[in-house]
């Protein structure tokens, strides 16, 4: 099915379609160009809660990511290969040419989804990834279902299967301000985490986990933010295997608006957005948090599997808690 308004082109001519979906206080806009969240807005906040635009070439450039669903495999697989089943599979070394990121240009988060269902409160969006595409096997269809719950709450239910073994660690990459100041300085971030995955100066994961406090990330009482030091592009780890829902962070702003984050997920990655560069903005204007399986993890002894066989459904929520 289709829905929604027009919103922009893409150099093939394919159309890209906008819809908007809400609940209570919660108003929320998807471009299907990647089912990408464009806008969250609540009454009396003069600003999207997560920064997006209304022209589609910047989502073809600085914010080839934003708000997207990305997949099949979000963040790092290091030498850009994995073993999978027993058969050494190779990607796209898309970053300084060794490293796999966000799946290349086989990404979801490049793809027009099919609008499958949608209603006044949520949508369904479905991509269909055919098998070798990117050097990931398997037929797989993924599906992502957003919803809108009173007061101000945005659900969202990852599915994925496929008919041959693979990799499937999806994530929403929103990047997030409260304030909508020029940067997410003087926020607050709560991170209910007590080990890091390291990286390398590549941001790359080195396999090795680490206390919080090694690396100066200790954000379990909270931190207020101060963009001249806080650096951060790192995998939280909230537990060694997903879970039943719980609340993972909270990002409180000086307006005293607060985004409480729960999840299935093992892992949360937060990235300082020093480097994507919405027009006429500057760096560090809004903080990416992205629920995920912990990165790099078919290259990394003991880290979570994100490998998915015929048969099986990968399963993962996330939610999106608004509160003043």
């Amino acid at each position: 099915m289709s829905g929604g308004e027009a919103f922009g082109t893409l150099p093939d001519g394919r159309e890209v379609r906008k819809i908007t979906i809400g609940a209570g206080d919660l108003t929320t806009s998807f471009l299907d160009y990647g089912a990408r969240l464009q806008a969250v807005h609540l009454p009396g906040v003069d600003h999207s809660l997560t920064p997006g635009s209304d022209r589609m070439e910047d989502y073809l450039g600085p914010l080839l990511y934003h708000g997207a669903l990305v997949g099949p495999v979000v963040n790092r697989l290091t030498g850009a290969k994995a073993v999978i089943a027993g058969r050494e599979c190779t990607f796209e070394a898309n970053q300084n040419g060794h490293i796999t990121l966000h799946s290349g240009a086989a990404g979801t988060w490049g793809k027009v989804w099919e609008i499958a269902e949608s209603g006044p409160s949520h949508v369904v969006f479905a991509v269909d990834l055919p098998d070798g595409e990117g050097g990931f096997p398997g037929n797989r269809r993924i599906e992502a279902r957003f919803e809108a719950e009173a007061p101000a709450t945005l659900r969202m239910t990852l599915t994925a299967t496929t008919d041959a073994p693979t990799l499937m660690n999806c994530a929403n990459h929103s990047y997030w301000t409260m304030d909508g100041g020029e940067t997410w300085d003087g926020h607050t971030l709560q991170v209910l985490a007590d080990r890091v995955t390291e990286t390398t100066d590549e941001d790359a994961p080195t396999g090795r986990v680490l206390p919080v406090e090694d690396l100066g990330l200790d954000l379990r009482e909270g931190r207020v933010l101060d963009v001249e030091t806080f650096r951060v592009d790192h995998n939280f780890c909230l537990s060694d295997a997903p879970e039943a829902l719980r609340v993972a962070a909270h990002l409180t702003g000086r307006n005293g608006l607060t985004l409480t984050v729960a999840t299935t997920e093992p892992g949360l990655q937060f990235f300082d957005n020093r480097t994507s560069v919405r027009p006429g903005c500057v760096p560090f204007e809004a903080i990416a948090i992205e629920a995920q399986n912990w990165p790099d993890a078919p290259n990394q002894e003991g880290f979570p599997s994100i490998e998915l066989a015929p048969g099986e459904t990968y399963r993962t929520v996330t939610e999106w808690r608004f509160s003043r």
